[in-house]
């Protein structure tokens, strides 16, 4: 089964994946001509991460919970109020704790988002019962 997939200029949906395949492999290419020459990289000096500390479980299962809400509510929410409650969830997760603040700026950057989308990208995102308002 072949797909053909029309493109509708010099840049179409075949173009970046190979763009961004090739510069992964002049990437790769460099590096292992780095590697062949004797170079071992240096650790990076601003990340501290101490090995010996246990992973913060608690964060990572708000943020999977928080992901996995939002993707069953974008159908009967749509993408704003699923949006809006994803990236509040993900603040508070990460440890945001301004409560008054934190729900007005991801409503902020749902709507904005959505609008980014759906009028100047022209990728439809459910509205949800926003639709009409919006």
């Amino acid at each position: 089964m072949s797909v053909d997939i029309a493109q509708r200029g010099p840049v179409g949906p075949r173009t970046v994946p190979f763009v961004i395949g090739g510069l992964f492999l002049l990437i790769s290419v460099l590096l292992a001509g780095e590697v062949l020459r004797g170079g071992r990289g240096e650790a990076e000096g601003g990340e501290h991460v101490d090995l010996d500390e246990p992973a913060d479980w608690r964060t990572v299962l708000l943020l999977t919970g928080i992901f996995l809400a939002a993707a069953v509510l974008i159908g009967p929410l749509g993408f704003p109020i699923a949006g809006a409650l994803l990236f509040w969830g993900s603040a508070y997760a990460l440890g945001s704790r301004p409560h008054g603040r934190d729900p007005l700026i991801a409503a902020g950057i749902s709507l904005a988002t959505y609008f980014v989308f759906d009028n100047l990208l022209g990728v439809p995102l459910p509205g949800g019962p926003l639709m009409g308002m919006l």
